[in-house]
């Protein structure tokens, strides 16, 4: 049987930057926003940060429509989030 390859390749970091600099200046400003949002989201994880948490959760849902508006492939989920464990399909 032959096996199929994995869906995720590695990417020199030089290519990443390369086609991260092609996108349109509001979706790499919204793909900082989402990471920004994201890394307050993991820092606000006890019950007294709920109106932190909040704001977060608000912050990515913006970012994440801009992201969505220009191709939804590109949005910041759940596996995306700093300290989570990436998912290998």
């Amino acid at each position: 049987m032959i096996a199929r390859p994995p869906r995720t390749i590695p990417v020199p970091d030089a290519v990443a930057a390369f086609a991260a600099h092609q996108l349109p200046a509001r979706v790499r400003e919204a793909r900082k926003q989402a990471w920004e949002a994201s890394v307050r989201l993991t820092l606000c994880r006890m019950p007294r940060y709920e109106e932190g948490r909040q704001v977060a959760l608000a912050e990515l849902a913006a970012a994440n429509r801009v992201l969505a508006a220009h191709n939804p492939g590109v949005i910041f989920g759940w596996g995306d989030m700093p300290g989570s464990i990436p998912r290998s399909n």
